[in-house]
C-alpha cells in the first residue's frame, strides 16, 4: 500500500486527487495541505511514500519545495502548466499530469508509483540478486464489493467488460470490479497485457493461438477489433 499526501493551494484541486485517489486500490492518501510548510511538518513526521505535488503556488513552487527536502518521497507533479514539465523530470519525477486528468491517468501515473515502490522493496530486500530497473509489477489488487483484492498477474487470462464493471478472468476464478477498460488497461503493465477489443485485454503469456478475427486463450477463442489488429498482428512477428 503507497501512502501519499497532496499539496496543493486550490481546495478545489484537492477535492480531485483526493476523489480519483479514493479509486485506488493499493493507495492511501493520509492527508492534504493547502500550504507547502504545513505539509513539510507531515513529512518530518510520518513515513509517505508518494507525493503528489502543484507547481504554481503563491510561496514556494513544487519544485522548489521538492528540491528542499533532504530525502524527499516518490512526487507526481499535478499542473495547470506544461512549461515545467521537463524540469520535473530532471528531478526524477514519477509522472506530471496536467490539469483537468482523468481518472485513467491518475491511475496510470499512480501504477508507475507503485512499480517504483515495489521495484525499491526488491531491490532494497534482496542486494545481492541483479534488478531490473523498470520491471513490471508482479501483482495488483483492485477493488470487488468492500474488498481489496490481490491478483497475481502471471495467473490473469484476460479482462472483460461487463456493463459498468470489468471482469478479471482467471483459471480458477473470476474477480468483478467497478473499473473502466480504460482504468483496467492502465493497471495491467503493458509488457504482459494486450488490448484486443474494446471489450478485452489478454495476458500475452496464455495466449495459445492468434488470426486476424480472433485470439485464443486456452480453447476460449476471443474475438479482434479491427482497431486492434495491427497490434495484435505483432504478436506474431
Amino acid at each position: 500500500m503507497l501512502k501519499a499526501i497532496a499539496i496543493d493551494d486550490e481546495p478545489i484541486a484537492l477535492e480531485v486527487v483526493k476523489a480519483l485517489a479514493g479509486k485506488i486500490p493499493f493507495l492511501e492518501l493520509q492527508a492534504v495541505f493547502a500550504s507547502p510548510f504545513e505539509a513539510l511538518g507531515y513529512l518530518q513526521r510520518e513515513q509517505v511514500d508518494l507525493l503528489f505535488l502543484d507547481i504554481k503556488m503563491p510561496d514556494i513552487s513544487g519544485i522548489e519545495f521538492l528540491r528542499a527536502l533532504p530525502d524527499p518521497p516518490m512526487v507526481i507533479f499535478t499542473t495547470a502548466y506544461s512549461e515545467h514539465a521537463v524540469q520535473s523530470f530532471e528531478l526524477d519525477a514519477i509522472d506530471y499530469l496536467l490539469k483537468p486528468f482523468s481518472q485513467a491517468r491518475f491511475l496510470k501515473a499512480c501504477n508507475k508509483a507503485l512499480q517504483q515502490y515495489e521495484y525499491r522493496k526488491k531491490e532494497n530486500g534482496q542486494a545481492s540478486a541483479p534488478a531490473t530497473e523498470g520491471a513490471p509489477p508482479t501483482t495488483i489488487f483492485v477493488k470487488s464489493g468492500y474488498e481489496q483484492v490481490r491478483i497475481n498477474l502471471n495467473e490473469l487470462l484476460y479482462v472483460e467488460s461487463n456493463g459498468n464493471y470489468v471482469e478479471f478472468v482467471l483459471a480458477q476464478s473470476k474477480i468483478l470490479s467497478r473499473l473502466t477498460m480504460a482504468e483496467a488497461e492502465a493497471l495491467l503493465p503493458a509488457p504482459l497485457f494486450i488490448r484486443i477489443h474494446r471489450s478485452f485485454i489478454v495476458g500475452k503469456s496464455h495466449i495459445s493461438k492468434v488470426d486476424r478475427n480472433n485470439v485464443w486463450v486456452g480453447k476460449t477463442s476471443l474475438p479482434v477489433g479491427p482497431a486492434y489488429v495491427s497490434e495484435v498482428e505483432k504478436l506474431t512477428r
